[in-house]
């Protein structure tokens, strides 16, 4: 019965929300009120129900994001059953959301069986679009939070997107812009030249001669990114607090991570800032070219740049025809890349053979800056200690480092963690430099944060991610490529400017400012304690878990006892007609069969249930 109200009451709200009013609630029995936002708050509308659940809502959980968007709610919904995560669906409370044939018959896609969870999880995301692609994507870069059998089976994560029409792309940028195409171009190629699923690239011709290649942003991609974005954080808010198991991979944590990654890339005006920042980090290298960016040519949307030519990385045959050293070129690479993390904070996220170019100079160009890590100088030299403790066998320096960089999702077990980190050091302990391969050793590191639940930071996840990712294009252009090798003189770099007078002097510096500022602020911290105490107005913020689904089985309970009610009180009153009534016994026929289909309905849900 709280079902068919339910859905009732979705609907009407949905009803009212497209109409254009305002809708609050009272979240005591559910109250709601509406009005024309014009009008202010209007009388109560009439509209009351006392939902079947009694869980406290949070602040935080916001259903009308689903109500907004039912269409995709329910597309979400059955794209999980149908890859078998009917258990999920019901454990988080979406069931409610299939269509009622769905619903009345709701069970697994028996299909479903023949593959892994890994697998699932994979076609699921693949069907839900370019959004939960993306999600993907970035969650495979945190072996620290994800399963390894998921993260390789992400890694196989296609994106189905086929490219937009040439004369949307002119119609975008000339939206843009403000400009006809031929006054803005000398030359545009409606045939694009790459094409993804957030955007494509076109190539032209700027009018001084210089070749072009023009991204521009897919229409509507934002639109559906933030309704995509809205609803998966309603998702994880449900999974965190229905599956308490499941806050050992953080799932509110995961869709922020991705969230702020997704926005950075699909402002290209960001992504231009940071080209011109390398731009200038890197005016006196003549080892790496960037793109120039034409700002009066970009906007959020359009992002307008220098073309750059040259082969990939992979392409050795090319290189060769250059006439350069593909060793060369490798240990170029990585020195570039050791400057950026080391010397600069700031690093090329993604940095797979696609994203690199080789000119004929040997110059080494990187394109398609959406993806940039941070690293502040606390982790730069957090890491720099890691690295330390494992040369000298310095367990204790080894553990004060792993638990600065990770942050605990659970108890920590200080002597197992402990006995783990003692192996990675004496693994890695008295290898030289040729045999260090720094990718499989970062691995080992995140394996044991992940065993120990310490939850690393997204930056440093990206840097890892791109460090095994640059030693294999290193690998592919010398297989005697050694990363540790180019790495040692930065290390040792930034040690030295650690202990730099002038250095230690500012750190205390800002110490006692800090310090000071502390103590000033504490007086009146105390006072505002001890006011509200003497005031009876301190409160304590109290969160019970696990007891929504105990919740949801005496809802389950109570609906097929009001059923069984309904179905007895339908078989006495048409036995009484049939007694009473000599002439028109034909009436109670419908109300037999009526409470017979309730009463098939009724042990059809107790048996599948499993639960008599």
């Amino acid at each position: 019965m709280s079902v068919l109200l339910w859905e009732n009451f979705e609907f009407k709200l949905l009803e009212l929300v497209r109409s254009g009013h305002e809708i609050g609630l009272d979240f005591g029995i559910l109250s709601v009120w509406t009005g024309r936002p014009s009008s202010g708050r209007s009388q109560w509308s009439g509209l009351s129900w006392c939902p079947p659940r009694a869980a406290p809502v949070s602040f935080e959980y916001s259903p009308f994001k689903f109500l907004r968007n039912l269409a995709r709610s329910r597309e979400i919904v059955g794209v999980l059953l149908r890859h078998g995560f009917d258990d999920l669906i019901e454990r988080i409370g979406l069931k409610r959301y299939l269509q009622w044939g769905k619903r009345l018959f709701f069970r697994r896609d028996p299909a479903a069986d023949s593959h892994s969870t890994p697998e699932r999880i994979r076609q699921a995301l693949e069907d839900l679009g370019p959004t939960f692609i993306k999600f993907g994507q970035v969650i495979s870069t945190r072996p620290d939070l994800v399963p390894e059998d998921v993260i390789e089976e992400l890694s196989h994560l296609q994106e189905r997107v086929p490219p937009f029409p040439g004369e949307e792309a002119i119609r975008l940028v000339e939206a843009e812009l403000h400009r006809p195409i031929d006054v803005l171009f000398a030359e545009f190629d409606p045939e694009p030249l790459a094409a993804g699923s957030l955007g494509q690239v076109h190539r032209a011709r700027h009018f001084d001669g210089t070749p072009l290649a023009i991204k521009i942003r897919r229409p509507h991609v934002e639109r559906d990114i933030e309704r995509d974005l809205s609803l998966m954080q309603e998702i994880a808010l449900l999974i965190e607090r229905q599956i308490p198991e499941s806050q050992v991979f953080d799932p509110i944590g995961l869709v922020q991570h991705f969230q702020r990654t997704i926005r950075r890339e699909i402002n290209f005006l960001r992504e231009a800032r940071t080209m011109e920042q390398f731009r200038r980090l890197y005016r006196n290298d003549p080892n790496l070219l960037v793109p120039r960016v034409y700002e009066d040519l970009t906007t959020s949307a359009v992002l307008t740049m220098e073309f750059v030519d040259g082969c990939r990385p992979n392409d050795l045959d090319k290189v060769q025809e250059y006439g350069l050293d593909p060793c060369v070129i490798a240990a170029a690479g990585a020195r570039l890349y050791m400057k950026q993390v080391f010397d600069l904070g700031i690093f090329h996220g993604d940095p797979h053979p696609g994203n690199m170019r080789i000119m004929p100079d040997g110059t080494i160009a990187l394109i398609d800056y959406g993806m940039i890590g941070f690293l502040d100088d606390e982790k730069r030299e957090l890491l720099v200690d890691l690295i330390i403790a494992v040369s000298k066998s310095d367990v204790q320096l080894a553990m004060r480092s792993v638990q600065n960089l990770g942050q605990p999702s659970r108890p920590l077990d200080h002597s197992l963690l402990r006995i783990d980190i003692q192996d990675f050091v004496e693994t890695y302990y008295g290898i030289t430099l040729e045999q260090l391969k720094v990718g499989r050793m970062l691995q080992d590191f995140v394996q044991i944060l992940s065993t120990h639940g310490l939850r690393c930071p997204g930056d440093l996840m990206l840097l890892i991610r791109a460090t095994v990712t640059l030693e294999g294009v290193g690998r592919g252009l010398d297989p005697k490529f050694n990363m540790a090798g180019e790495l040692a003189p930065f290390v040792e770099g930034l040690v030295k400017r650690r202990y730099d007078p002038r250095r230690v002097a500012g750190k205390m510096a800002q110490d006692i400012k800090t310090l000071a500022t502390t103590f000033h602020s504490m007086p009146m911290s105390l006072a505002r304690t001890f006011d509200k105490l003497s005031r009876d107005d301190l409160k304590i913020q109290l969160e019970h878990r696990s007891l929504d689904r105990l919740i949801s089985e005496f809802d389950r309970s109570s609906n097929r006892v009001v059923v069984a009610l309904v179905v007895a009180s339908l078989v006495v009153s048409s036995s009484l007609i049939i007694r009473t009534s000599s002439t028109t016994p034909w009436i109670s026929v419908p109300v037999f069969a009526l409470s017979g289909m309730l009463g098939i309905w009724l042990i059809y849900g107790v048996l599948r249930s499993g639960r008599l």
